[in-house]
């Protein structure tokens, strides 16, 4: 009884950091990096269902208001990687309206309390930027514990 326990306590302490975790999968393919991060950061695909991905992908000609255009077999080398690690809890697995994480029912209750002022400032931007706040986004980390909110 004293194991159970004490397991018990074990998860119940480290599920909050686990949470916060979303590392990038090893198989990531090289095209990946050279297309997506050559103007935002690289997205974890475990943050947007499969669908989400589809449509981003099937949409890059307009991506957010730019032409991300990309030769076919890159679009089909990164649309099979982002299926196949797409997210699969519930959390993350919702369509994302207008395929923005920012829209996503889990991003704005995460965010509630920032005021729309916060994501104006120079260093911010805009909530797409993880990078601006969460220190470790690029390590696919967005724990609260690592946070840094620029002032200006």
């Amino acid at each position: 009884m004293k194991n159970y326990l004490s397991l018990l306590l074990a998860v119940l302490l480290i599920s909050p950091a686990m949470g916060a975790k979303m590392p990038m999968p090893s198989d990531m393919p090289k095209s990946y990096e050279a297309e997506c991060a050559s103007c935002h950061m690289l997205y974890p695909p475990g943050l947007l269902g499969e669908q989400t991905w589809q449509n981003i992908m099937s949409g890059l000609s307009k991506h957010f208001g730019a032409d991300a255009s990309i030769d076919d077999k890159e679009k089909k080398e990164i649309s099979a990687w982002l299926k196949k690690n797409a997210a699969t809890k519930q959390k993350y697995n919702v369509l994302a309206p207008d395929n923005r994480i920012t829209k996503t029912p889990w991003f704005i209750r995460e965010h509630d309390e920032i005021k729309s002022d916060v994501w104006k400032r120079v260093g911010i931007k805009s909530p797409a930027n993880c990078g601006a706040c969460h220190i470790n986004a690029t390590e696919g980390i967005f724990s609260e514990k690592n946070i840094s909110i620029p002032a200006k």
